[in-house]
């Protein structure tokens, strides 16, 4: 079992810059393909970024490549999303999901099966 637990969300003005960590327990942390989602209010979740297990492949949603940076350490077993140049569109509830059985950078929810609780990013204008 993987317990995930997001943290950095909050309010921001357009065009400012949050970090979201997320912490996992467990010790094959370093195993696992990570991933940040997010969900809007009325929206379904879509994808944002993904990084494979060992850190040196990512991937990222249209929307948010330049703008977003995905990262992990593994020694501390926390995935980052560090998010810049923030735009209104950013505002909804950030997720971590980890896939126990893929080990590269995918961007399918049903590739993940550990989720977070989210934390929220506003974005005010």
């Amino acid at each position: 079992q993987v317990q995930l637990v997001e943290s950095g969300g909050g309010l921001v003005q357009a065009g400012g810059s949050l970090r979201l960590s997320c912490a996992a327990s467990g010790r094959t942390f370093s195993s696992y393909s990570m991933a940040w989602f997010r969900q809007a209010l009325g929206k379904e979740r879509e994808f944002v970024a993904a990084i494979s297990w060992s850190g040196d492949s990512t991937y990222y949603a249209d929307s948010v490549k330049g703008r977003f940076t995905i990262s992990r350490d593994n020694a501390k077993n926390t995935v980052y999303l560090q998010m810049n140049s923030l735009k209104t569109e950013d505002t909804a509830v950030y997720y971590c999901a980890a896939s126990g059985w893929r080990s590269d950078a995918v961007s399918l929810a049903y590739e993940y099966d550990y989720w977070g609780q989210g934390t929220q990013v506003t974005v005010s204008s």
